[in-house]
């Protein structure tokens, strides 16, 4: 069974700075390209970063550029979004999922919730 497990998130002040993990386990997870989405209150979905499966080539939206960091770990299954200079409204629910071909995800997390106050 497939499991990614979200976590890290957590309360912090405008300016201040919070590392995601996401931990992968049923899955070959060397294969699979890894993402990271959110969802803020009262709007969509939105994508944040990705990184490929073994390059580690990464891909940012704008809104994050500079601020966030995606990385991975194939030893230990494991992506990280470091995200720093946070805003409030970068406050969101925060997701990873995995990928073989971008755009359609395999698997999806629970989410774990980072608010940010002003």
């Amino acid at each position: 069974q497939v499991q990614l497990v979200e976590s890290g998130g957590g309360l912090v002040q405008a300016g201040g700075s919070l590392r995601l993990s996401c931990a992968a386990s049923g899955l070959t997870f060397s294969t699979y390209a890894m993402s990271w989405f959110r969802q803020g209150p009262g709007k969509e979905r939105e994508f944040v970063a990705r990184i490929t499966r073994t390059t580690g080539i990464t891909t940012y939206a704008d809104s994050v550029k500079g601020r966030f960091t995606i990385s991975r770990d194939n030893v230990k299954n494991t992506v990280y979004l470091q995200m720093n200079s946070l805003k409030p409204e970068d406050t969101a629910v925060y997701y990873c999922a995995a990928d073989k071909t971008f755009g359609s995800y395999d698997y999806w997390g629970q989410g774990t919730q980072v608010t940010v106050s002003s």
